[in-house]
């Protein structure tokens, strides 16, 4: 259900797969992709996963916030719930890389999405590097 809303908002799986790949430096591109679409489904299917987003569609829908003003963190405080949520307190570092960066489809995103978005993308990379590390 919320990957149909998101995609009504142009927000693909594909391109949120893209996003998270763009600061990713290695060269086991394909069998990282793969993990990450694994992570990413198990958890959108995740009911708190999609609260967190839904509030974020919502805050977009009934704010109407263009830019980002720098007295907003609620944005910011949505998108870290999201990250550690999936890939614990290592996530942090991983979602301010990515807030910093913007990569791919979070520069075009409003506010509330992208750093919802962002947080997702976060935990997830957080959470396949972590097994990837524990496997060896």
């Amino acid at each position: 259900m919320i990957l149909e809303i998101l995609k009504s908002k142009g927000i693909t799986l594909e391109r949120i797969i893209d996003t998270a790949l763009e600061l990713y430096i290695g060269n086991e591109r394909e069998r990282i992709k793969e993990k990450v679409r694994g992570v990413m489904l198990r958890y959108l299917e995740d009911i708190n996963v999609q609260a967190l987003l839904m509030a974020a569609l919502l805050l977009e829908e009934k704010f109407n916030v263009e830019e980002d003003p720098v007295n907003l963190v609620a944005d910011e405080l949505i998108g870290i719930d999201i990250a550690e949520y999936i890939g614990g307190k290592m996530a942090l570092f991983n979602f301010f890389y990515y807030d910093t960066k913007k990569p791919g489809i979070l520069r075009e995103l409003p506010p509330f999405l992208d750093d919802a978005i962002g947080g997702f993308i976060a935990g997830c990379m957080t959470l396949v590097f972590h097994e990837l590390n524990l496997k060896g």
